[in-house]
């Protein structure tokens, strides 16, 4: 804190703000100063206070405007600032573009420190707003109130709500009325819930102590067929959640898939646990290029289905498949790029540490009358070993689609030993994307950069990488 006593006031007035970099913050350089602004846009000119001080930065938000950026437009949602969502609506949707076009190029160079070719346009999200096919919900007993509801004497706040967390806030939900993220009936059936759970003053959750009974609500939207899947949790058995059900289904019979299960876990994920299918049937689907993927409770899908049909196209072309190609898919999750990519290839090898997923790969893999894959569960730096390979055979092509936190360093090892002549790396993170590339050119040289939107109004970026053996 001694740092920050010795700032001069001054230098926080009339700050223009100069840049944006990583995590969707801007930038300001004053002096020796090196400081991360959060909920501005280069352009705007403010006066900033000090939230944390590092050893060698700064953190700051902004307190005044005396100016605003050319690049600002209107955000559209009445939530915007409050939520914990779409960070980037007060940015025009070229502009967003550009940042995100700017963050690929400049991770890789700083991070990665390899010879790139010249980096292929940002393909933008085919929607704007409605792209995403799923959304979770949390209920509140205590829901947070903004500080113009806190000075509104003139009207109650029923502080049961179900919503979205505000920034940084687990224990914070806020009452969402409209989400410009997923498309109708998603806000529909969320406050017939929310409602109907009032008028009979069933319990909302307590997030902090675990109390209550209604937690979470999940709702996923197939873009492509409009199937419907709802999954409410609570945390006990109750009397009240078959009627509650049976009244969402009675109120939106359009619903495919209705679900609910018990979860007094210290989080909310429920992978490990029982998924009740109440009404309709345990799963959705989804379509792309004429092949159908199935999505149960516990089923991963990228989560803007048009966007995801652009990366995927992308990633097929990467690959550059002429037909008797071997082809191992890491990460593969539930085998859709597996299965997108079969028809062009002899072959297709899929390795997913999630069983569920992996066997929901077999499953897409039989609806689909695909027969030339085939798919294993497991860590991927344990069953990439020499004899795995020793027994499939060596990869024409590899393709891999890790987790944010990029891939472990034996998995790039022994990448850099199965010394497959073409590699297509597609990430969510250029930033672990970036160091393992650095790790790659050991061997391998980087041919093709194609940056994909897939989170309008974000700062989140997906990306595909071609790599070639030198």
């Amino acid at each position: 804190m001694s740092r920050m006593k010795n700032i001069p006031a001054e230098l926080l007035r009339n700050v223009t703000i100069q840049d944006m970099v990583a995590e969707g913050k801007c930038l300001v350089r004053i002096e020796n100063l090196v400081i991360f602004v959060s909920q501005v846009a280069p352009g705007d000119v403010v006066d900033l206070r000090v939230t944390k001080a590092k050893k060698n930065f700064l953190e700051a938000v902004p307190t005044h405007f005396h100016a605003y950026s050319e690049l600002r437009t209107t955000p559209f949602c009445q939530h915007f600032g409050t939520c914990g969502g779409c960070k980037w609506q007060h940015l025009g949707y070229d502009s967003q573009l550009r940042f995100k076009q700017q963050q690929v190029e400049d991770t890789l160079q700083r991070i990665g420190k390899v010879e790139l070719p010249e980096i292929q346009q940002i393909l933008p999200s085919p929607q704007r707003t409605y792209y995403r096919n799923k959304l979770e919900y949390t209920f509140s007993f205590m829901g947070w109130l903004t500080n113009e509801q806190i000075n509104d004497d003139s009207q109650h706040y029923d502080r049961r709500v179900l919503g979205f967390h505000t920034p940084a806030r687990f224990d914070k939900i806020i009452d969402i009325q409209h989400c410009h993220l997923q498309p109708e009936p998603s806000n529909e059936i969320r406050l017939f819930i929310r409602d109907y759970a009032r008028e009979r003053d069933l319990r909302f959750g307590n997030i902090v102590r675990q109390t209550g009974n209604l937690r979470n609500l999940i709702i996923r939207t197939a873009q492509t067929t409009g199937e419907i899947m709802v999954i409410l949790q609570c945390y006990l058995p109750h009397h009240s959640i078959e009627p509650l059900l049976d009244a969402v289904y009675e109120k939106f019979p359009q619903i495919t898939s209705l679900n609910y299960v018990l979860n007094n876990k210290g989080n909310e994920t429920f992978h490990d646990l029982e998924v009740v299918n109440y009404k309709g049937k345990p799963y959705i689907e989804e379509e792309m290029e004429g092949l159908r993927f199935r999505i149960g409770p516990k089923s991963f899908y990228q989560t803007n289905s048009e966007g995801a049909h652009q990366l995927y196209k992308v990633a097929r072309e990467f690959a550059d498949l002429q037909g008797d190609e071997l082809v191992y898919d890491l990460y593969t999750g539930a085998g859709t790029i597996a299965s997108f990519v079969a028809k062009k290839a002899r072959k297709v090898i899929g390795v997913e540490y999630v069983e569920q997923a992996v066997a929901d790969a077999h499953v897409n893999a039989e609806i689909n009358n695909i027969t030339n894959m085939e798919f294993f569960a497991g860590d991927m730096k344990d069953v990439l070993t020499a004899e795995f390979t020793a027994h499939h055979g060596r990869p024409d092509v590899l393709i891999t689609d890790p987790p944010r936190a990029g891939m472990h360093e034996d998995v790039v090892k022994r990448l850099l030993e199965l010394r497959a002549p073409r590699i297509v790396y597609i990430s969510c993170n250029p930033a672990t994307q970036a160091r393992d590339l650095e790790l790659l050119d050991a061997a391998y040289k980087v041919t093709r950069v194609q940056p994909v939107d897939m989170f309008p109004h974000t700062h989140h970026v997906e990306n595909v990488v071609a790599l070639e053996l030198k």
